[in-house]
């Protein structure tokens, strides 16, 4: 199946009602917000994630999606947790967080703080360095960030199974919680498409293998999969597979293309085919990737919004791992 062709009118016109609708969301956040505090700060986060390798530009994509989902995008996924107060960080839908991507935020911000101290915050930076990330990674993906976030105060263990969505939600409970943070059955599904790049350990899937293959899955992946986890038992050995084995280091539209083959790893992957809805998105996607990263640039702007703190409330870390 192609992956680039041009995307049909009514694409087309979806991508510019998006653009509208966030050109006309979140007034307080603005692009360019540093220009005047702090013109090199988003040369600064492009030049660090710029050193990353692949996997660590997959993992701030993803550490974006989890800093928003929980508390909003406040950068409270950044601390560290301590005896008095386990963050968000040891909840144990977090601990696959990659060490290096956490270790690019603290290195921007060491470099923010040196350049224009108290100005930046982590949370703007964990913003800019996804879309630098996707830049890097992907086929066509450019997208305007707004800044002007500020750091969250509070951050919690227990609360990121209580936001996220999990591997093996079903489409209504994806739906739900999509819903449920202001972003659209079209966002998710767009966003679900960054799943193109990154790892899934054998714990996040063998529910697909173990007792019996699901019958949902292609057979011939099915027996990949189980090459990789030959077993359901995976506490004492959790491998890893590529969430797209064809191209894994590239933010494209091959998710679609794996979608519609059988060929995803995750059963909140698989359910997207489960309506009309959003099988017919994953189809337009699987057919056109200029559409994909069009809207993906725009749902990334959309999810970058969610319960932001601005003005006065919340502050501006002077290390990202830990509250002022």
């Amino acid at each position: 199946m192609e992956k680039m062709q041009k995307p049909n009118f009514n694409v087309l016109f979806a991508i510019l009602l998006a653009m509208s609708m966030v050109a006309a969301s979140s007034a307080q956040l603005q692009v360019g917000f540093y220009q005047s505090t702090c013109p090199t700060a988003e040369s600064i986060v492009t030049s660090v994630v710029k050193q990353a390798d692949a996997g660590t530009q997959a993992g701030l994509v993803r550490l974006h999606f989890h800093d928003c989902f929980v508390r909003g995008c406040d950068g409270s996924v950044l601390i560290a947790s301590t005896a008095s107060n386990p963050s968000e960080r040891a909840s144990p839908i977090n601990l696959s967080l990659r060490p290096q991507a956490f270790a690019v935020i603290d290195q921007a911000k060491t470099q923010l703080e040196a350049a224009c101290p108290g100005i930046v915050s982590c949370a703007d930076i964990v913003a800019l360095a996804a879309r630098d990330s996707a830049a890097a990674l992907g086929l066509g993906i450019t997208y305007s960030v707004q800044t002007g976030r500020r750091d969250g105060t509070v951050s919690l263990e227990s609360e990121p199974l209580q936001n996220l969505p999990q591997f093996n939600f079903t489409l209504a409970q994806l739906e739900s919680t999509f819903a449920g943070k202001g972003l659209s059955v079209n966002d998710m599904v767009v966003l679900s498409g960054a799943h193109s790049v990154g790892l899934a350990h054998c714990s996040s899937f063998t529910n697909r293998l173990y007792p019996t293959v699901d019958p949902t899955l292609d057979p011939t992946f099915a027996s990949q999969l189980l090459s990789v986890c030959p077993s359901a038992d995976t506490s004492s050995n959790n491998p890893t597979t590529s969430l797209d084995v064809l191209t894994p280091n590239t933010l494209d539209n091959q998710y679609f293309v794996d979608l519609l083959q059988k060929r995803v790893v995750l059963t909140s992957d698989q359910d997207l085919s489960g309506s009309v809805t959003t099988l017919a998105l994953a189809t337009t996607y699987a057919a056109a990737n200029v559409a994909w990263a069009a809207l993906f640039g725009v749902s990334m702007q959309n999810m970058g919004q969610i319960g932001v703190l601005t003005g006065t409330q919340g502050e501006i870390r002077k290390v990202c791992s830990a509250f002022n």
